[in-house]
């Protein structure tokens, strides 16, 4: 993108409105200077006002500047800061800044230099490896499934980032006790394999993105006459996010160098959340031994969040251990007070986002856009709750960085084996949860989590669709397969389409680099935040550490509400066994216990008895009706007629079978037992949290009306 710049910006436009802090990064002398920039402090305005400066003092010509960061998103950012800053005014250079990310600088720079490094060889992006690496892994006889060649991808995009040969990478990947998909060998076999078949074609060379860098590093670094011609070119370079460059690009940025120092770096060490990539801090916090003469600026006026956000985010990054800790920055907040940040604990996740979609509809009432909330989890395959919590709730919302739920191919794959057992007629009179399990058994809903982060992602979303049907099974113990399938569909149909008017449901490591009005911090319990295979490496290491900076990063996404919340149970009625985040400790007041109105307790105890004879019930039907099937009923005929007729009418309005608005056996439970309030309606099995929402109401309302006097 041609950016221009004009050469006679006042010194007003561009120093006016900085921070003493700022002015400094600005105005520091031509030559190493390193911009340490938390959150929300304003870097983007800083470098981009520091460039300008640079080129309207004469210190450099706007072709000269090279800025490099990791989006696209970021580039045009940047881009749209300069051309503002530039304008068309007269006298403006016809030259330009450069603002892009590092593999579309180097492509460009590989394309020009090519021929002459290379000969008449012509190369081939490769946009997608995947065939190739499956072609790889097969004959290195590995696994050629969608996700096992995804991971073995993974491994190979980190190796060649680290700068690792496939020589070296069963050493190097146990050396840093990486949680590798298969035996490290196998691996290497694998990568240089790959290696290999993308050389292999007759007259054409196929690169992958991450060859752009190293073949472009390796043409300024052998070559003298290339190497002159750039750094004749480009004398002044700008590296946004510093803290997550990976070895190989800071070998690109070393040959662009070629031992010069007009170089200027922003980044905020307590923001490295990408080092499974390979990205490290170690060049950030090197900084200042590489150049002893750099200028170091802090910039800790955070103009995003309120200092009550601020505060929080403050007090979690206090607590960082490790070298990262040195260099953190304390943030002082610049807007005007703001609410305290909220604490809820909730029996269960569904609880969880219940409470989550009720406060996110309030704000939407009172004024704040849809748009301008944000629901942020560790890991993808908790957006499904939260999916259909706000589906309920009437919000509309947008899944970022990630597909809903029931979008998900591991998921769609899973109802389609589900559709087909039940067309087989699979084990009909096993318990439903264990069919569910067998069949999801061969998709990869194995009994510990595997390695490798695409198996993981799959894993985890196959546990969170069991532990789905254990809460529809726990709710209606007759359920059949057919009928879960129904329910499963009827979720799956009833989401919102993303919109981007709507609340965006986001991971942490997608939120980076953007802001909300309003955000809310869920799941934050032990094993998900920190993940469990963070503590794996013990309750020090530097993958916790990385957790940590992952909380610290979405706190600093929230400018004015935020609020954090766990559940001690994934399912209602579940082992209440989780703890609140170790982040927390110390940090969250005393617990608010929120169990939600449209969530009442189910109680909990010995196994059920039967209310006639008092005998042990076992089987679904008798524990639905809180009797034993032989005892007498004391059915109320005429209420059961009217709740049919109601279940008729309902289920044609939504155009579901009746059975998915209530089974016979609910609604015979329901006129036996004329429940008087939500809490004695939901401890009916077969009746939950969102059955309660739906029709709880009119339930009540026809019972009341039974129950009058005439």
């Amino acid at each position: 993108m041609m950016v221009a710049m004009s050469p006679t910006a006042s010194r007003d436009l561009l120093l006016g409105d900085l921070d003493d802090e700022q002015r400094d990064a600005v105005l520091a002398p031509r030559g190493p200077v390193c911009v340490l920039a938390g959150a929300g402090t304003g870097k983007t305005r800083t470098i981009t006002r520091r460039i300008a400066h640079l080129v309207t003092a004469g210190h450099v010509a706007p072709g000269q500047v090279l800025a490099v960061t990791f989006t696209q998103r970021a580039a045009g950012e940047m881009r749209g800061r300069l051309r503002a800053l530039g304008g068309n005014a007269p006298g403006a250079s016809t030259e330009s800044v450069q603002a892009m990310t590092f593999h579309a600088a180097a492509r460009r720079q590989l394309s020009y230099f090519w021929p002459r490094v290379v000969g008449d060889t012509e190369w081939q992006l490769l946009d997608s490896k995947f065939a190739v690496v499956a072609q790889a892994a097969n004959r290195a006889g590995l696994p050629t499934g969608t996700d096992d060649v995804r991971d073995l991808a993974g491994e190979i995009e980190w190796a060649k980032a680290s700068l690792i040969t496939p020589e070296d990478y069963p050493v190097r990947a146990g050396d840093t006790g990486r949680d590798i998909p298969f035996e490290a060998a196998k691996v290497a076999e694998a990568y240089a394999g790959y290696e290999t078949l993308k050389t292999r074609r007759e007259g054409l060379v196929l690169l992958d993105f991450d060859d752009l860098l190293l073949h472009t590093a390796a043409a300024i670094e052998n070559d003298a006459a290339v190497a002159a011609e750039f750094r004749d070119r480009y004398r002044c370079f700008v590296v946004d996010e510093y803290q997550d460059v990976t070895p190989l690009q800071q070998r690109v940025l070393d040959a662009w160098l070629g031992g010069r120092d007009d170089l200027t770096v922003v980044g905020d060490a307590n923001q490295t959340i990408y080092s499974f990539t390979g990205a490290s801090p170690r060049y950030l916090l090197d900084f200042s031994r590489r150049f002893p003469e750099a200028a170091v600026v802090r910039l800790e006026r955070d103009y995003r969040s309120t200092p009550q956000v601020v505060s929080l985010a403050n007090r979690v990054i206090a607590a960082a251990r490790g070298r990262m800790a040195g260099s953190r920055l304390h943030l002082v907040g610049q807007r005007p007070p703001g609410p305290e940040p909220m604490f809820n604990e909730f029996p269960d996740e569904v609880a969880e986002a219940a409470a989550v979609a009720r406060t996110v509809k309030n704000l939407v009432e009172s004024g704040t856009a849809a748009s301008e909330i944000a629901v942020l989890y560790r890991i993808n395959a908790q957006s499904e709750v939260y999916e259909e919590a706000l589906t309920e709730a009437g919000v509309p919302f947008q899944v970022r960085g990630g597909e809903g739920f029931f979008s998900r191919q591991e998921i769609r794959q899973a109802l389609l084996a589900l559709q087909r057992a039940a067309e087989r007629g699979v084990a009909e009179d096993d318990p439903l949860p264990e069919v569910v399990r067998i069949t999801l058994e061969p998709l990869g809903l194995t009994g510990e989590p595997p390695a490798g982060t695409r198996a993981r992602d799959r894993w985890e979303a196959l546990v969170a669709l069991a532990e789905l049907v254990d809460e529809e099974v726990a709710q209606r113990p007759q359920l059949d397969l057919r009928g879960l399938l129904a329910e499963l569909r009827q979720r799956a149909d009833s989401r919102h389409p993303p919109t981007v008017q709507g609340v965006t449901l986001a991971s942490l490591h997608a939120a980076k680099g953007l802001e909300w009005d309003a955000v809310f911090l869920v799941g934050l319990a032990d094993g998900t935040l920190p993940i469990s295979h963070a503590l794996a490496h013990g309750p020090d290491s530097e993958p916790v550490e990385e957790e940590r900076r992952l909380l610290y990063v979405g706190i600093t996404r929230a400018r004015v509400h935020l609020a954090l919340s766990w559940a001690l149970a994934r399912t209602p009625g579940g082992r209440q066994g989780r703890r609140p985040s170790r982040f927390l400790n110390g940090i969250a007041p005393q617990a608010q216990r929120d169990d939600g109105p449209s969530r009442p307790r189910k109680p909990r105890g010995p196994a059920p008895r039967c209310r006639v004879c008092n005998s042990a019930l076992s089987s679904p039907a008798a524990i639905m009706l809180r009797r034993c099937e032989t005892c007498p009923s004391d059915l109320d005929e005429q209420l059961l007629g009217d709740l049919k007729e109601w279940r008729l009418r309902i289920s044609k309005e939504m155009s579901v079978p009746a059975y998915v608005v209530f089974t016979d056996n609910t609604l015979i439970a329901i006129a036996e037992s004329l429940p008087s309030d939500d809490a004695a309606l939901v401890a009916i099995p077969g009746i939950g949290a969102r059955k309660l929402e739906q029709f709880g109401a009119d339930v009540l309302e026809m019972v009341r009306s039974r129950r009058a006097p005439t």
